[in-house]
């Protein structure tokens, strides 16, 4: 090769090292302030409705007992409320709430719609905090949501719960989390905070991952199945980032309780059955697929799947209880309830 060909070659390598940095930084900046504008707007949603008269729950009846450690060391993160219905006759049913939030930001306080919803229905309610990622990568939610389940119900009858009779919900991130608790408690697994769970015996009786986002490993399934904005491609990708951050290399098997749809397309009998489950979501939203791919593995496993599609919402819609479809999910998921825990 002449000195000249080899100048050429030496020039484009490099221009296309620039390149790909100028990109990476581009895409960096991007996913920072698409970050910000999602995290704002959900924390801004939340503030604004507590400012609502209707949102304090005294006017619904529930009592508040709020920053309950449920393990030792002061993290803000592993605090639980317990949302109680004054009114309820004891024992109650349960109903063990995962906030969503992207496994990345919001909390318990954040999510005070679905806390009161459920306690003002008649449930003894379990809002949970847990550690969020980048900083805290899978498995940490795991661990913390585990370790929040062991001290909620070994607390439940203090406050009036009825042990037998829980039920397991989240929406998005959350019913990720919701979902591998409750296969944790059917399944006997190695790792070490899914055995304790399942050796605690106490099996939920219902399971509600509401618009979950089911599988983390695999963000760009959702872009191959239909196009995306970059915008939504981006948020996606950053879930699966902050979620997986450090297990670049994993086996499929590390990864099994971060896409626990996974586990149940496989199929596996279960050593305890698994409960039925309600899952709602909208048809536009992004990760609809996985609602969709739930309920076929469950039909395959014969485990009832109230799945029902609310025309034409986002991701999360119900959370914005002053719209009509946000009503009718609600009162689908709690019909389920009453059919399956008050019964």
């Amino acid at each position: 090769m002449s000195a000249r060909k080899r100048l050429q070659a030496q020039l484009r390598g490099q221009l296309s090292g620039a390149r790909r940095r100028i990109d990476g930084a581009a895409r960096s900046a991007r996913m920072r302030a698409g970050a910000f504008v999602v995290d704002n707007f959900f924390r801004g949603l939340s503030a604004a409705g507590k400012l609502h008269p209707l949102a304090d729950p005294k006017r619904h009846g529930v009592e508040v007992i709020r920053d309950l450690a449920y393990r030792e060391g002061g993290a803000v993160e592993h605090l639980l409320d317990i949302w109680r219905p004054t009114q309820a006759t004891a024992p109650m049913p349960i109903v063990f709430y995962v906030h969503g939030g992207g496994f990345r930001f919001l909390s318990k306080d954040t999510h005070w719609v679905m806390a009161l919803s459920y306690a003002r229905a008649g449930y003894l309610v379990f809002n949970v905090s847990y550690r969020l990622a980048p900083r805290h990568p899978f498995p940490a939610a795991v661990e913390d949501v585990c370790d929040a389940w062991r001290f909620a119900m070994d607390l439940a009858a203090q406050y009036g719960g009825d042990t037998s009779r829980v039920a397991v919900a989240g929406e998005s991130a959350g019913a990720n989390l919701a979902t591998t608790l409750t296969l944790s408690t059917c399944y006997e697994r190695a790792e070490p905070f899914a055995r304790k769970v399942f050796d605690l015996g106490i099996v939920p009786r219902a399971c509600l991952p509401m618009c979950g986002i089911l599988q983390v490993s695999d963000p760009a399934r959702f872009a191959r199945r239909k196009k995306l904005g970059r915008f939504l491609a981006d948020r996606l990708e950053e879930v699966s980032e902050a979620y997986l951050f450090g297990h670049d290399h994993a086996t499929p098997a590390e990864l099994e309780l971060a896409d626990p749809l996974r586990v149940l397309e496989r199929g596996d009998k279960p050593s305890r059955p698994l409960p039925p489950f309600f899952a709602g979501v909208g048809t536009k939203d992004p990760i609809l697929d996985d609602t969709r791919r739930l309920k076929a593995a469950l039909d395959k496993m014969g485990v009832p799947c109230d799945t029902r599609y609310y025309k034409g919402e986002p991701h999360a819609f119900h959370a914005l209880v002053f719209r009509r479809n946000a009503r009718d999910c609600w009162r689908h998921s709690l019909e389920f309830l009453e059919n399956t825990l008050k019964k």
